[in-house]
């Protein structure tokens, strides 16, 4: 089991260059978990692929229905103070918090590309280069 931030989720069902990544970390370990935010965090990015035409609202539904049922019983609820703490202890925002609360509440690593997570969390975050073992970036 592994926490996966919104963009890897992300990443697996828009086309980017990072989509081949985010289908491997996947095959490496299906057990993705999430706080209860992810849902609030993909309609917004789909939000903005569908204001500048970029996916037709059919895509958008399709999408994040298709993503729920994958997030099926794997999310969570994070304690505020569990949040709150990291925030103190981190320049990371609330959001961002949420995902290592949850990974250290499970302990399991959390995937990630958010470079200040990263930084702020080395301990709690792994990029997606490094889970699947491409220590190349690429």
């Amino acid at each position: 089991m592994i926490v996966v931030d919104t963009n890897i989720i992300g990443y697996l069902y828009l086309s980017s260059e990072r989509s081949g990544q985010a289908e491997k970390v996947l095959l490496k370990d299906s057990q993705w978990s999430v706080p209860i935010l992810w849902k609030s965090e993909l309609r917004n990015v789909l939000a903005q692929y569908l204001g500048r035409g970029i996916l037709s609202f059919e895509d958008v539904v399709r999408i994040m229905d298709e993503a729920t049922r994958l997030m099926d019983g794997r999310e969570y609820e994070v304690a505020s103070m569990d949040v709150l703490q990291l925030v103190r202890e981190s320049k990371c925002s609330a959001y961002d918090c949420e995902f290592v609360a949850l990974a250290r509440n499970l302990n399991v690593p959390l995937v990630t590309v958010d470079i200040q997570i990263l930084r702020e969390f080395p301990t709690d975050a792994v990029s997606m280069d490094e889970f699947t073992g491409n220590k190349s970036g690429g």
